[in-house]
């Protein structure tokens, strides 16, 4: 069976399509495309001109996927979309498009979770049996662990998101938005040396980032002299934006590895997925590495692929409840910015 999958819920526009065996045994990637929308240095993307950018580009990535693989229009089986939760304009696009596609082609309609979209493709890839999850992304941060057909979510952002505490700060520091912010950010931390003291939120099982950024972003104000006057009290040489980034990351990271391990030993979990973009990043594998090594565990991530929004996580995921029976009519294939991931019925698992 085969599924093309399109993911659309914030700037990046990803289409996918994956091969299902009918006999079981490991899916096939297909093809796994995308095109970004990236704003100015400075500036976050507005939800209105990402919908116009996925409007703009889907029917040129579906032909491009299907061409670069052979396929015709007949061999798929199933059109998934990504429901939500993600911004609502940019969902509003990649669900008229796979409505559009639905109609002319003939097929049937898988609306996804992304959450769920995200999980689904860590363990197919990593092959993760039943780890503790940390999906932390631009619009979600939250640990998650399974339970009876359902991911229980056992700690989340009070707040904002860890990837948009990031992002936030790559446009206070004016840092480019190509690749991505959160990327330009983990390469300048590498740079960094001195650790600063910012706020330390975590709470029971849940983390708050608003109050760290407030502070980082204060703190980004002492860089403007002219010259540079901020000095480290203990070595005396100047602090810099590589400094901020570094200990913005440092904090932030050492925040979810807390959580996540509290997590672990109450499902008496040994492995840890890491999913989401900001998943990506080496220092939070690393980070999570060291924890997960001294309790006798392992970590599972993958690289930019799949941690990064992508279609095929929506065709794989949507591909799993397609094959348990579900979908999605027309009448109620719409989109919602608020889905969350323990709404969804995991038909698929024991």
């Amino acid at each position: 069976m085969i599924a093309l999958g399109l993911e659309g819920s914030a700037n990046k526009l990803g289409v996918g399509l994956i091969f299902h065996p009918k006999t079981g045994g490991p899916a096939q990637i297909l093809s796994n495309i995308r095109h970004t929308f990236v704003s100015p240095p400075g500036e976050g993307f507005l939800p209105k001109d990402t919908a116009k950018h996925h409007r703009a580009w889907v029917v040129q990535l579906v032909k491009q996927a299907l061409k670069g693989v052979g396929l015709e229009v007949g061999d798929v089986d199933c059109i998934c979309y990504t429901k939500g939760p993600g911004m609502g304009a940019p969902l509003q696009s990649v669900a008229l498009a796979a409505r559009m596609l639905g109609e002319l082609w003939g097929k049937e309609l898988v609306g996804v979770n992304h959450c769920v979209g995200h999980i689904e493709m860590g363990r197919e890839i990593t092959g993760a049996q039943n780890p503790v999850v940390l999906y932390v992304s631009g619009g979600n941060t939250q640990v998650i662990a399974y339970a009876m057909q359902r991911y229980r979510i056992f700690g989340e952002a009070l707040d904002i998101a860890v990837g948009n505490c990031l992002d936030r700060f790559a446009r206070t520091l004016k840092i480019s938005n190509d690749p991505a912010p959160g990327y330009n950010i983990e390469q300048m931390a590498k740079s960094g040396k001195h650790l600063l003291d910012l706020p330390y939120a975590v709470k029971g099982m849940d983390c708050s980032f608003s109050g760290i950024l407030a502070t980082i972003d204060i703190l980004a104000e002492k860089l403007k002299g002219n010259p540079p006057t901020w000095l480290d009290e203990g070595t005396g040489e100047l602090i810099t934006r590589e400094d901020l980034c570094f200990s913005l990351q440092e904090t932030v990271f050492a925040m979810l590895v807390e959580i996540t391990e509290r997590a672990m030993a109450h499902v008496g979990s040994s492995q840890v997925l890491i999913v989401g973009g900001v998943g990506c990043n080496e220092r939070l594998q690393g980070m999570m590495g060291l924890m997960t090594r001294d309790r006798g565990g392992s970590v599972y991530a993958t690289d930019e692929r799949f941690c990064i929004d992508n279609g095929i996580m929506i065709a794989h995921a949507g591909l799993l409840a397609y094959r348990t029976g579900q979908r999605t009519s027309l009448a109620d294939s719409t989109c919602t910015q608020r889905y969350r991931t323990d709404e969804v019925l995991v038909k698929w698992r024991d």
